[in-house]
């Protein structure tokens, strides 16, 4: 038997909503099984930031006790936490260049002070035994600032150093070389040049060159109280060849004697001059008197004679 219309429509709809109930019931469902494993990531990254923006703080590393006041090193500049800086070389180069700096400004200072107490301090006159070349310092690299005459009376602080003493000169210090400042005043300068007559009846051995025979002979003119003239010998050098000879003169005097030969080598046909344990030679005639090591005895040091020899 059919149903009426109005019956088959009641069913049409309640069905409709049975088929709606059930789809929200599934879908619902679904979500819920979508959701879940969605919503445990999130709130595992939510827990993870979590611990590493508010866990606990690291432990503070041990402290490093303080360096002592005293005790700075250069070589750590540059470094901090165990972290070297690019900078650090040239940071340790650059103190160290300052520290020696300073140091030498200081070493100055004090050399300036001691020089300013000896040349107040000086109370000594010395005279002068030959012409004295006038530096401004001890060192081998100074301006010849002048010349002291032989028989000049200075004054001297005491000072040595290089092979040179300190005098004081118009108030300041200067520099001569040493050996040449006696307390005794010398007799009178050698007559200036070369040549002459010797009148004291002495003379050298034959067979020595003609430069030792004009040694001699301008010497003894000057000269006249020395009598020992000695030439030819056995041994090395240039005595057995003849051109040496050992005038024997001792003290100030004998320091005369060897400026004079000095001043006059090239005229004279010297090489080099030897007396009181210093040379002089032609080939290093910048440097003047040189100090020459010890040989033992006064002989052997050349202080009872003056050595000439000549080409």
């Amino acid at each position: 038997m059919a149903q009426p219309r109005h019956k088959r429509d009641s069913a049409a709809r309640a069905l409709a909503r049975t088929l709606r109930a059930d789809k929200f019931t599934t879908d619902k469902h679904l979500a819920r099984k979508v959701a879940a494993p969605i919503a445990a990531i999130a709130t595992t990254a939510v827990i993870g930031v979590a611990v590493l923006v508010d866990g606990p703080d690291p432990a503070p590393a041990a402290a490093k006790p303080p360096a002592a006041a005293d005790s700075f090193d250069p070589t750590t500049i540059g470094k901090r936490d165990g972290i070297v800086s690019r900078s650090a070389p040239r940071d340790a180069v650059q103190i160290r260049r300052i520290v020696e700096r300073e140091a030498r400004q200081q070493e100055r200072a004090e050399e300036a002070a001691a020089t300013r107490r000896a040349v107040a301090k000086a109370d000594t006159r010395l005279w002068a035994t030959s012409n004295l070349n006038i530096w401004p310092d001890p060192s081998a690299e100074g301006e010849n600032l002048g010349l002291i005459d032989a028989g000049d009376k200075v004054l001297v602080t005491g000072r040595k150093a290089a092979g040179r003493v300190e005098v004081v000169l118009d108030g300041k210090p200067r520099w001569v070389t040493a050996g040449y400042l006696s307390d005794e005043k010398p007799v009178g300068a050698a007559t200036p040049g070369t040549g002459g007559t010797c009148t004291n009846g002495t003379s050298v051995a034959s067979g020595v060159s003609g430069n030792i025979v004009n040694v001699h002979r301008t010497v003894c003119a000057r000269f006249p109280e020395i009598s020992v003239y000695g030439t030819l010998r056995g041994g090395g050098g240039d005595h057995p060849l003849g051109r040496a000879v050992d005038i024997m003169v001792s003290g100030s005097r004998g320091w005369q004697v060897a400026e004079y030969v000095r001043a006059n080598a090239g005229a004279l046909g010297v090489t080099y001059v030897i007396y009181s344990q210093r040379i002089w030679s032609v080939e290093r005639s910048g440097e003047g008197w040189r100090a020459m090591s010890d040989r033992g005895s006064s002989t052997a040091n050349h202080y009872d004679h003056v050595h000439v020899s000549t080409y």
